[in-house]
C-alpha cells in the first residue's frame, strides 16, 4: 500500500522547505501556513494580498541562488528569519520596518549573484514582502491545490539523468508518496483519492519550469531536468508531479498514511 513518506510546506514562496510531520489542509483546498508570504518586485502591480505571477517575484525560477538561504518562519510570532551558511541574514517581524529590513537584505543578497533578476532591472526595485503570513496564496497557481508526487518517478528521472539520486525538493511538492510504480501517480488525473483521513480530486499533471534545474543545497544548474522529462519518457511539455483539490472537508495529513484511490 502506497504511503505518505514525507511532507513539506513553504512558508515563503520561492525559498527553502519546511518538512512536517503533519500538514492541516484547510477548507479553501490549501495546506496551512503553505506560500503565506511572497517578496515581490516593485513593478508587480498586484494588490499585497492578493495572488500574481512568479513572473512578478523572486523565486527560484529567475534566481537559482535562493536555495542557499534558509528560511525559518515562526506563524505564532509572525517573524521572520533568513539565514546564509552559519550567518543570519535577517531576523525581523512582519511589521512595516521589518519587512523592508528583509526586502533590503535579500535583495543585498540577490544582487551579488551572478545570474539574478534585478541587476539589469532597477524597476524591479525596492522589493517588496507580501502576504500576512497566515493565508495561503502564492502558489504558483491561483487555485493553490496541493501537490504530490511519487518516489518511484523521481528515482526513475534520476536513472534518466545517470546520477545516483535527485533531490525531490527540486519539485517543490507538498507530499511525498513511497510504494508507487514510475508515474503511476500520473494515471490518477481525473480520480478521487484519500491520503489518511482527506480525501482529493487528482486535478491535472504539474508542468515544470527551470527552478527544477536548480540544486537545492548549491543554487546552481546542474541538472537538464526539463529536457530530460520530454526526451527520455515522451511528454509533450515537461510533468513532474500531480496537483489535487479538495474533494470534501478538511483534515490533516500525516507521515505514514496510507494513499489508496477511491471509487
Amino acid at each position: 500500500m502506497p504511503r505518505v513518506a514525507a511532507l513539506y510546506r513553504y512558508p515563503l514562496k520561492g525559498f527553502t522547505p519546511e518538512p512536517c510531520e503533519a500538514l492541516s489542509v484547510l477548507r479553501s483546498g490549501q495546506v496551512a501556513g503553505d506560500r503565506v508570504l511572497g517578496i515581490r518586485f516593485a513593478d508587480t502591480e498586484a494588490p499585497d494580498n492578493a495572488w500574481s505571477r512568479k513572473t512578478g517575484m523572486l523565486a527560484l525560477v529567475n534566481t537559482p541562488g535562493l536555495a542557499c538561504l534558509r528560511v525559518r518562519f515562526d506563524a505564532a510570532t509572525l517573524r521572520l528569519r533568513i539565514d546564509l551558511n552559519d550567518a543570519t541574514l535577517v531576523d525581523a517581524p512582519l511589521d512595516d520596518q521589518g519587512r523592508r529590513r528583509i526586502a533590503d537584505a535579500v535583495a543585498d543578497y540577490v544582487l551579488t549573484l551572478k545570474e539574478n533578476p534585478l541587476t539589469d532591472h532597477p524597476e524591479r526595485l525596492p522589493l517588496r514582502v507580501v502576504g500576512d503570513g497566515v493565508t495561503p496564496r502564492y502558489h504558483d497557481s491561483e487555485a493553490g491545490e496541493v501537490t504530490l508526487h511519487g518516489r518511484g518517478s523521481l528515482a526513475a528521472l534520476a536513472r534518466a539523468l545517470s546520477v545516483a539520486e535527485i533531490s525531490e525538493l527540486r519539485f517543490r511538492s507538498n507530499v511525498a508518496v513511497d510504494g508507487l510504480e514510475a508515474w503511476e501517480e500520473q494515471s490518477w488525473v481525473g480520480r478521487k483519492l484519500r491520503v489518511g483521513s482527506v480525501l482529493f480530486e487528482a486535478g491535472k499533471p504539474k508542468l515544470r519550469c527551470l527552478a527544477t534545474h536548480a540544486n537545492p543545497e548549491t543554487g546552481k544548474r546542474d541538472l537538464a531536468v526539463l529536457e530530460t522529462l520530454t526526451s527520455a519518457f515522451g511528454q509533450e511539455m515537461p510533468i513532474f508531479a500531480i496537483a489535487m483539490a479538495i474533494g470534501r472537508a478538511p483534515g490533516v495529513i500525516t507521515v505514514g498514511d496510507q494513499v489508496e484511490l477511491r471509487d
